[in-house]
């Protein structure tokens, strides 16, 4: 059974793991996600490899969320070339200006790193939906502003109420019309951590913020996905769900 469950309302794409996102009509889901999202980050120096997360996050750093990526014209298409700093500095994305501004506010040296299949904390796509983030922000006393979750895909739902995302996981969501559209396995639940406090704009905590997801959702909104059919992705394509009962020679 197919349940249209709405259309996509924005998309995101993040270049530099923690820095701020940019948001598109049009981008290309490929095998490891949207195509040049989260390809860079910078590697804290002396952190011990082995720990598995070596990168410097806004978890750590907030002002990384007010550093700015962007290419210059003439630049590959996802290749990001410049960082605009808080400052209003317009750095070189591998240039040893740049990491010696983030490792000065950091207070410890850092370095940019180029991974082709992305730096991802769970899964190289997520989604959530709009009714979710409005329910989160009343709770919270905030004005509602989806950047602060950082998602991949935004779906306005026809049926408005919040978690919906919950049920999804298990099923295949695919976007827009074919058999050949692009489409994602919803592999588990999005467990929200201080990112959510962060204003995008100014990076000024709201704790609230994540003591509504903690208190309401049980800590989780949105959800994670593993991309099982590659393709465009566009502002306005219809999101069909196939829940978890639904079978085809593509999940075998």
């Amino acid at each position: 059974m197919l349940i249209e469950i709405g259309h996509v309302e924005a998309i995101f794409r993040y270049p530099v793991k923690s820095m701020a996102g940019e948001q598109l009509d049009i981008a290309h889901l490929g095998w490891h996600g949207l195509e040049g999202d989260r390809r860079l980050a910078f590697r804290r120096i002396g952190i011990d490899d082995r720990s598995g997360f070596p990168w410097l996050t806004a978890g750590t750093l907030p002002a990384l969320v007010l550093f700015t990526p962007h290419r210059r014209e003439g630049a590959q298409k996802d290749l990001v070339t410049h960082i605009r700093t808080p400052d209003g500095e317009d750095l070189p994305v591998f240039g040893e200006e740049l990491a010696a501004e983030v490792g000065r506010r950091y207070g410890a040296p850092v370095q940019m790193m180029q991974l082709n299949h992305g730096i991802f904390d769970e899964a190289s796509i997520s989604v959530i939906a709009s009714d979710t983030v409005v329910e989160i922000a009343r709770l919270a006393g905030r004005s509602p502003d989806v950047r602060r979750f950082r998602p991949n895909i935004v779906v306005r739902s026809l049926r408005s109420a919040p978690f919906q995302e919950d049920k999804w996981v298990g099923g295949v969501l695919s976007f827009g019309e074919g058999d050949d559209s692009p489409a994602i396995t919803v592999t588990m639940r999005d467990v929200r951590c201080s990112m959510v406090n962060l204003d995008p704009d100014s990076a000024s905590p709201a704790p609230e913020m994540l003591k509504a997801v903690v208190s309401t959702n049980q800590n989780t909104a949105g959800i994670y996905g593993a991309v099982t059919r590659t393709g465009q992705l566009r502002v306005g394509q219809t999101v069909v769900l196939h829940p978890a009962t639904w079978k085809n020679k593509e999940r075998v």
